[in-house]
């Protein structure tokens, strides 16, 4: 994501989060090979398609997202290890950053869900994300305005 005013994003020293049991930072390409442990089972892959990607792909991945998207829409999506799941991780962890958008120049905060995938329409509801009739890669479109 980048700012309007700058077109950049944010500095190093604004970007930590902390919730109640979370401190969550920003991904980069040096959290590869940990998130390539984590999003190993097959079972994550349900509603995403495609298999687990190895360290170097999700590398490579990183580098695109960290390079942000112009415009003022935060795209925000959430993944949480088949051993941590059931526990409201990813709905803390998504209200922690959506609040934080909030107080940044960000009009607009947008999540694309497969429709069959109750969990991530669990969060999205929660962040007061709302489903739109827009799809794309067979996922809704969901969304929330920050601004009037």
């Amino acid at each position: 994501m980048r700012f309007p005013e700058t077109g950049s994003p944010p500095t190093k020293d604004t970007d930590l989060i902390t919730t109640a049991r979370l401190d969550l930072v920003p991904l980069s390409a040096v959290h590869a090979e940990e998130m390539a442990t984590v999003l190993s089972s097959p079972a994550l892959h349900t509603f995403t398609g495609g298999e687990p990607l190895t360290p170097d792909a999700l590398r490579t991945r990183y580098e695109r997202l960290v390079a942000g998207s112009a415009g003022p829409v935060a795209e925000i999506a959430w993944a949480v290890g088949a051993p941590w799941q059931g526990r409201g991780l990813a709905t803390e962890a998504a209200k922690g950053l959506v609040s934080w958008l909030g107080e940044h120049p960000v009009p607009t905060i947008v999540a694309h869900i497969h429709p069959d995938h109750r969990a991530s329409a669990a969060v999205a509801t929660a962040v007061g994300l709302t489903p739109t009739e827009q799809w794309q890669d067979g996922e809704i479109r969901w969304q929330r305005a920050t601004r009037p």
